[in-house]
């Protein structure tokens, strides 16, 4: 027979762990599941992208964050796409040439990440990723750059539960594949939109621009005509609508035929008239992305227009704008030109995306 004090200690001794079993299970996480929420994206007055079958989920979205920022993914863990996509600099770095994990540059300028949903053309200098996800891949491979192979890769992601976890999040499994990490890795940089510069909300008429800002405007629309005497950067042909870009291939001038060290383009397509074709790349942002060219060559916006204006360099494969269409004497830009046309390309800078949390380092 239990005594009353016993039976009252041993009624007490069973609510305890009840309420111990009872607040572990409150305690335990939930199990790691599926989430196919979308990514709220919102283009603003772009118009709509074609993510080619890899919608961003929000899941997703931030499993390529996580790995953007992921070191683990080079070879000695000290270098990841951030390391050379720096968010302070627009996603670009402004050395003329990146260094890799071995201590060896690479052999063209880092171009700047953003509103890479609306390059259709391929990605790099020489469009060698048909798509951001496969352009993706390839630095973790590059030798020059982080020098790691996709198996060691995969297999690193796979010895860190909050990869595989978050695998499951984006992908409904913990499976790691080079393949879904391109595939996440493009749909947070489809997130990556800068649509926010003083130029923008100009167009919405919420600001005016400078007399300086507007006569470079207007330089930058505008085409050149001697017999009007008519002055006129000539800018827009190649760098047009939204973006400012034509999303093509071409060379600007700046070396003749006999001084081609890279082919660009030509690489890819080996189509004669591709060598010496270089991306367009988008102006947006263009005054803190220094410095300019597939080669980083000028260091300056001025040194950039002068080229275009007394500096291009006639080839068989130079695009006729640029050349023909300009002779005799070029663009004929003065100073005061020269400087309008760079006040105007500052119009072009969002600020708030080199400052977006959504975009910084999530560890």
């Amino acid at each position: 027979m239990i005594l009353p004090t016993k039976r009252v200690l041993f009624l007490l001794s069973m609510l305890t762990y009840s309420v111990c079993v009872v607040s572990c299970k409150e305690d335990e996480a939930p199990p790691v599941e599926y989430d196919p929420t979308l990514y709220a994206f919102d283009s603003g007055a772009f118009p709509a992208p074609d993510f080619n079958g890899n919608t961003p989920k929000v899941a997703g979205v931030q499993l390529g964050r996580m790995l953007f920022y992921e070191r683990a993914l080079s070879k000695d863990g000290t270098q990841s796409c951030a390391d050379c996509h720096l968010q302070k600099d627009m996603f670009s770095d402004t050395r003329r040439f990146s260094i890799g994990v071995e201590g060896l540059p690479g052999k063209r300028q880092a171009m700047a990440v953003f509103n890479v949903a609306w390059h259709t053309e391929g990605m790099f200098w020489d469009g060698r990723a048909p798509l951001v996800r496969d352009q993706a891949l390839k630095p973790i491979q590059d030798p020059l750059e982080m020098n790691e192979t996709l198996p060691n890769a995969v297999s690193k992601l796979n010895a860190d539960q909050k990869y595989k976890d978050q695998f499951i999040r984006a992908f409904g499994d913990d499976t790691i594949t080079p393949e879904r990490i391109g595939l996440a890795i493009e749909q947070f940089e489809f997130t990556m939109i800068s649509n926010n510069s003083r130029y923008d909300t100009w167009q919405k008429g919420e600001v005016t621009l400078t007399p300086e800002e507007e006569r470079g405007r207007v330089l930058f629309f505008r085409e050149r005509d001697p017999f009007l005497n008519q002055k006129g950067g000539e800018c827009f042909h190649c760098h047009a609508g939204f973006n400012f870009t034509n999303n093509e291939y071409m060379n600007n001038g700046l070396d003749e035929e006999a001084d081609f060290s890279d082919l660009g383009r030509f690489m890819v397509t080996h189509h004669p008239e591709d060598r010496a074709r270089f991306k367009v790349p988008s102006l947006r942002n263009i005054a803190l992305t220094p410095p300019y060219m597939h080669d980083g060559r000028f260091s300056t916006l001025e040194q950039v227009i002068e080229h275009y204006n007394t500096g291009v360099k006639n080839s068989s494969t130079v695009d006729g704008i640029l050349f023909h269409n300009l002779e005799p004497g070029g663009l004929q830009l003065n100073a005061q030109d020269i400087t309008d046309l760079v006040a105007f390309l500052k119009t072009l800078t969002d600020t708030t995306f080199m400052t977006d949390q959504r975009f910084s380092s999530p560890f």
